[in-house]
């Protein structure tokens, strides 16, 4: 499950904004033909890389699965790499670039401590990734309403 090329990591990012898209118009979006994208859709499945396909909720909606918060530094000028490393983890719900101590804020959504741990592991290995910091998400005191 090592690394995911730039395909992979497109082709991802684009059943995470919408999982139920046709591989017809998944590969008008990639440029490549419907068999590449069938094909990788294949191997990312046998991999272990993508698990399932998925309906998100609105999260006063959520009622099951953990939600975490990653704090990452980037090494030199790696961020764009980083980055689409991160949006090819599944694991990635958002991630939003930011200043102070870290570069970005990467938000996590799993089903378990044990998914999380994992995920968690994948992404220490990205290279470019100097260090990290993760808050899980315990509670939503306030959230705006049109939030997610």
């Amino acid at each position: 499950m090592n690394s995911l090329d730039k395909i992979d990591q497109q082709l991802i990012a684009l059943l995470r904004h919408n999982a139920r898209a046709s591989v017809a118009i998944l590969a008008a979006r990639l440029g490549v033909s419907r068999g590449t994208v069938t094909n990788r859709l294949n191997k990312l499945e046998k991999r272990g890389v993508i698990v399932g396909y998925t309906v998100r909720l609105r999260p006063e909606t959520e009622t099951s699965g953990l939600r975490a918060w990653m704090g990452v530094a980037i090494e030199g000028n790696d961020a764009r790499r980083v980055a689409a490393s991160l949006l090819g983890e599944p694991s990635v719900l958002a991630l939003h670039a930011t200043n102070g101590r870290w570069d970005l804020l990467v938000e996590l959504q799993v089903a378990t401590l044990p998914e999380l741990a994992h995920a968690l592991e994948r992404i220490r290995l990205i290279r470019g990734i100097s260090n990290s910091e993760t808050s899980i998400h315990l509670e939503t005191l306030r959230a705006a309403p049109n939030a997610g």
